[in-house]
């Protein structure tokens, strides 16, 4: 839409926001403004959830120029006053399901759009990847994106892995994310869109069987290693345990020198470009 003729958007509450003028002045939660990025959009600013810590998680960004890019905070941190002091005129917040804005606390979210714009983009379980991926570059066009999104490296990158899992004996794949010493969360592939597109594409995900918790199974690193995995996708975001956490634990250090480990950035960018990396990554490990 034109910026004489007015912007709106729908989104994944069924809420309409109208604007006079295309929205120029965006603040995002961190993982939609690196998908906008993706897209040749540039946040004024991005805010974290309450799982980041008093700087932008590097995975979560992607490419977005972070010394270029306001941050406004994580989680409890965020200061909405901050955030309108800073002039936007959209924010973009993303939901796990029934509409609820994730990562700031709810009063920070009413008193947010009480003032300004929020269109929520939804990002949860019950939405396959595409349909996210499409969810954004529906957002990022009206927008003003400047480029429509290259979808060959991604087309490319799947029917690279199509043809891998379609050989006898594929790799087994573990998702997880190491939450400390003793300590994993291993990953119910059905609960996290990206898992189950890899799972569409043939690639032979473990799952952990049943226990406590929705997307996690929480469990010890001897658990792990009996699945015996021939692949691992480990969770790279900030709040997971990093090697120099672990590296006293026998049974993770026997399951890192069993295994080929790709990164896994549960909360990358919903874009072609961020799928296409992914999907490629999987492939050569396999």
């Amino acid at each position: 839409m034109s910026p004489r003729s007015g912007w709106e958007f729908t989104d994944d509450r069924g809420q309409l926001t109208v604007a006079p003028h295309r929205p120029e002045r965006v603040v995002a939660y961190i993982q939609a403004g690196a998908t906008l990025w993706d897209h040749g959009l540039h946040p004024l600013g991005i805010f974290g959830s309450h799982h980041d810590g008093e700087s932008p998680d590097p995975a979560k960004a992607g490419g977005l120029p972070l010394g270029s890019t306001r941050f406004f905070g994580a989680g409890s941190s965020v200061d909405p006053d901050a955030v309108l002091t800073a002039g936007p005129d959209l924010v973009v917040a993303v939901s796990y399901g029934g509409g609820q804005i994730y990562g700031i606390d709810p009063e920070t979210a009413k008193h947010l759009e009480e003032r300004v714009p929020v269109v929520v983009v939804d990002v949860g379980r019950d939405r396959p990847l595409d349909g996210i991926r499409d969810r954004f570059t529906a957002l990022a066009r009206s927008l003003g994106a400047p480029h429509e999104p290259d979808a060959q490296d991604l087309r490319w990158a799947e029917d690279r892995l199509r043809t891998l899992t379609a050989r006898p004996a594929a790799a087994r794949v573990l998702a997880l994310s190491a939450a400390g010493p003793g300590t994993v969360h291993l990953a119910r592939p059905g609960t996290w869109p990206d898992l189950r597109a890899l799972s569409t594409l043939g690639v032979d995900l473990l799952d952990p069987g049943q226990g406590a918790g929705a997307n996690w199974r929480t469990t010890d690193w001897a658990e792990a290693l009996a699945f015996d995995p021939d692949v691992v996708l480990g969770d790279i975001r900030a709040n997971a345990a990093t090697p120099d956490v672990l590296r006293n634990d026998g049974h993770w250090r026997a399951l890192r020198e069993r295994t080929r480990t790709v990164a896994w950035n549960p909360e990358a960018p919903r874009s072609h470009r961020g799928h296409a990396r992914f999907v490629d990554a999987v492939a050569a490990a396999l």
